[in-house]
């Protein structure tokens, strides 16, 4: 089941790309709360708490209750927006969420261990699915799916048939590859080029190069020094 964690959040009347600078600039964050037949509502979070509450989370689907006011509503995280070059988050989705309703959500697959292909045979792991949508209760809503793959050699493939998830209806095609071992990658040798001499380069003499001779040299006289 995934953790609860609580995060204050304040309304705000003001939108546009001119507010949401000047909250950043306060150390707050623009966001918004949609779902379950409600408007949207603009709000802001403080950027301290939001980063506390994602690190809370360790990377997995958190469910959490928003303080708004006197109200406490649970959601989730919907979309992070993050600065391209900075990383920072700059706007926060928010999903609100009832008990008795099913989501449909994709949660993070983290891999477990140290692949035997990799130990002993010089494999690498390649992971081609990182997340797996489910339809599940907000009850049952793990943060994240662990997947063991110790005992994988090279070659050997997890697929999303072979995930074990308590209390969830996997959404993602059975067949899907999570990850496999694959052999190691063999760096071609560079390839040597060896240059054929010109047939006489053997017995080639330099060009001797200099002025005519004017008429009335002497032969072998030059110009004075």
């Amino acid at each position: 089941m995934a953790d609860t964690i609580t995060l204050s959040a304040e309304p705000r009347s003001k939108t546009g790309k001119g507010p949401a600078r000047q909250l950043r600039r306060e150390d707050k964050i623009p966001a918004v709360i949609y779902g379950h037949g409600r408007d949207s509502e603009a709000l802001a979070v403080l950027r301290a708490d939001l980063d506390k509450t994602l690190v809370a989370a360790g990377g997995g689907t958190t469910v959490i209750h928003l303080k708004i006011g006197g109200k406490k509503v649970r959601t989730l995280i919907r979309e992070l927006q993050r600065h391209p070059t900075g990383r920072n988050v700059t706007h926060v989705d928010f999903l609100e969420i009832h008990a008795g309703e099913k989501l449909t959500v994709r949660i993070p697959i983290h891999l477990e261990g140290s692949p035997f292909g990799v130990r002993t045979h010089g494999g690498i792991l390649d992971q081609t699915l990182r997340e797996l949508e489910i339809r599940v209760l907000p009850k049952d809503l793990p943060p994240h799916v662990e997947v063991d793959v110790t005992e994988l050699s090279v070659g050997d493939s997890i697929h999303v048939r072979d995930l074990v998830v308590a209390d969830v209806e996997v959404l993602d095609n059975p067949d899907r590859t999570v990850c496999t071992v694959v052999p190691p990658r063999v760096e071609a040798e560079p390839e040597v080029v060896v240059e054929e001499e010109e047939e006489g380069a053997e017995d080639a003499v330099p060009e001797l190069i200099r002025k005519p001779r004017a008429e009335g040299d002497e032969e072998g006289t030059g110009p004075e020094e």
